[in-house]
């Protein structure tokens, strides 16, 4: 029965990249995306070409995937620290260094390292990034401060410590950060407490988003689209769809997206009218033999 599949999989011209996995073909795009077993993805960013780039918590090293086929490649080898939040600007790719307290700034031709940050050498989780007129602000799970690097590769990084409603608790703090619609904050998402602050991006000062009662509890990865705000609640394995007001202050849960396919995704880029994320599966026990991949959704 099963060869009997594959073959009608290969006749209706279905690919099969890395990791076993069928995708369409005839101008869909495919709805998952294979990774090397053992990869645990994080971060995703999409705005070059038709890839997307994920990178790994084992050992740093960035995958590139192509969207329309599902095949990919390693494009830059890992530190032997982690990569997660991911941004693209200006032909770079901005990384953000878990545990390893840094954030580095990749070639998008070439894959090599041009800027390694050395954000802190304490006790850190550098988790997620925006890009800004500004510069680049990052967020540190275990830490009350948000990081600026400058854009490009020259200057350094700057500390942004978080003040204002913001209070620091137990276990995973600031994760995904976006700016508001008017491009005046920014956005950041405390997992811990399911609560969503604006932060001024001079100051650090950090206002408490009114969410109507709703909670967004296990927040990690974030995507603003126009006023439409999309949060990954990881282990909820759904999406949590927002409108937003222009300031950010106030925001309303329009709707939650899932998937039977969701195994805890850790954050979200967008691509061709479709949502990807990559199944971090954090509540898996990882091999080397653990198997990962990218699923899309339409919103």
């Amino acid at each position: 029965m099963r060869s009997r599949l594959m073959l009608l999989a290969l006749m209706a011209g279905l690919v099969v990249p890395v990791g076993g996995a069928a995708h369409a073909s005839g101008g869909r795009l495919p709805d998952r995306i294979p990774l090397p077993n053992g990869f645990q993805p994080e971060g995703i960013a999409t705005g070059h070409k038709t890839y997307a780039y994920l990178g790994s918590r084992v050992d740093g090293r960035i995958w590139r995937a192509d969207l329309r086929t599902g095949k990919g490649t390693v494009f830059s080898p890992g530190p032997g620290t982690p990569s997660l939040g991911l941004k693209i600007g200006n032909g770079l790719l901005y990384v953000a260094g878990g545990t390893g307290g840094d954030a580095r700034v990749i070639d998008l031709r070439t894959g090599k390292i041009l800027r390694r940050h050395v954000l802190t050498t304490g006790t850190a989780f550098i988790n997620d990034l925006v890009l800004t007129r500004s510069g680049a602000f990052v967020t540190d799970s275990a830490n009350p401060v948000l990081y600026r690097l400058p854009l490009g590769v020259h200057g350094k990084a700057t500390s942004v410590p978080l003040s204002g409603d913001w209070v620091q608790e137990e276990g995973t703090n600031a994760n995904g950060i976006v700016q508001t619609p008017d491009r005046r904050s920014l956005l950041v998402v405390q997992s811990n407490t399911g609560r969503l602050f604006t932060v001024d991006p001079r100051t650090g000062h950090a206002r408490l988003v009114d969410l109507d009662g709703e909670s967004l509890q296990f927040g990690d990865g974030m995507l603003l689209v126009g006023s439409t705000l999309y949060v990954v609640q990881n282990r909820d394995n759904v999406i949590a769809v927002l409108k937003v007001a222009k300031d950010g202050r106030k925001a309303r849960v329009v709707e939650r997206i899932t998937d039977p396919d969701f195994d805890v995704p850790a954050t979200v880029a967008r691509f061709g009218g479709r949502l990807y994320l990559p199944n971090a599966r954090f509540t898996t026990p990882p091999t080397p033999e653990t198997p990962y991949d990218v699923v899309s959704v339409k919103p």
